[in-house]
């Protein structure tokens, strides 16, 4: 079969790889967004996609707006029998949709956390389930037919990382699993009623107090390593664990200091902290941290 590709980060990626280590699966153009400058010197960067995509010698599209008409046009010349969706960035036009069956594969279960952050709002909400949902692309944001679920149970430690490297790899074999199976698949519409929707991630999300240790804890496992979690001073909480949800204290406060970590009070709560990066400075251990601010048990962190 001959497919159609269209995504752009490292969730892509992997798709992608698999897609082309299958037996029977031609990918015969690639979709991924231009590229971009990063780091300080603005360097210009292709997306991974788009490197995997050359490596195997296949033709790769970066169109800034796929909804213009010549792109849209040059697509409709290209042969395929499904187009696979995956982290693109970009909506689909009616014409390509109509084109060739379009297949997303969206990491959560759907209709819960259509949009952009569905992995962060998974940790966010310390949700104890989550997945990967294979659904018919049409106009609306993750709102297609559900073709198929695959879901597992979140561990209660897990980190944005390893839950990100987690769906990856499901959606990597779901992808395989439902263009092998097409034909035998009956679509199923989502349920509207149960629909909830996620933001795009900002750095200001990760801004933090000592409020809620429980609401700190999960911005913590959803937000690192980007944007992290910081303090309203800008000093970065890197290293921390959660010992308690429902205590009662005073914001901010030390409680305990032992060799190598604090515990602070939470108006509701308690956490452990290891580490921390002050604004402009490497991470150190909260221990140096401390002694050089001569904090001690009692006072504020800040």
């Amino acid at each position: 079969m001959k497919i159609i590709f269209m995504g752009t980060p490292e969730y892509a990626e992997v798709i992608l790889a698999r897609l082309l280590q299958t037996k029977g699966i031609d990918v015969v153009a690639v979709y991924t967004q231009p590229d971009k400058p990063v780091g300080r010197k603005k360097i210009m960067t292709p997306p991974p996609v788009k490197t995997l995509a050359q490596k195997h010698e296949i033709s790769v599209y970066q169109p800034s707006r796929l909804k213009e008409e010549a792109v849209v046009e040059e697509l409709l010349q290209i042969a395929c029998d499904y187009i696979v969706v995956a982290a693109y960035g970009q909506i689909l036009p009616r014409a390509i949709l109509e084109h060739a069956p379009c297949i997303n594969l969206h990491a959560s279960i759907l209709p819960q956390y259509r949009g952009a952050s569905p992995i962060q709002q998974t940790l966010l909400n310390d949700d104890k389930q989550t997945g990967v949902t294979a659904m018919l692309m049409e106009e609306g944001l993750d709102t297609g037919d559900i073709l198929k679920i695959v879901s597992f149970d979140v561990p209660k430690d897990m980190m944005l990382e390893r839950l990100f490297e987690k769906l990856t790899h499901l959606a990597a074999d779901l992808s395989v699993d439902v263009l092998q199976n097409f034909e035998q698949l009956t679509p199923q519409k989502q349920i509207e009623s149960q629909a909830t929707h996620c933001k795009k991630i900002t750095k200001q999300d990760g801004l933090v107090n000592f409020e809620d240790a429980y609401t700190v804890y999960n911005k913590y496992r959803a937000f690192t390593p980007w944007p992290g979690v910081y303090l309203e001073n800008g000093m970065k909480l890197k290293k921390l664990e959660l010992l308690d949800k429902c205590a009662l204290g005073k914001s901010g406060t030390i409680i305990e200091i032992h060799k190598d970590n604090i515990v602070v009070a939470c108006t509701k709560g308690v956490l452990r902290i290891f580490s921390v990066q002050p604004p402009s400075k490497k991470e150190m251990s909260i221990i140096a941290y401390i002694n050089g601010k001569r904090l001690g048990l009692d006072d504020i962190l800040s």
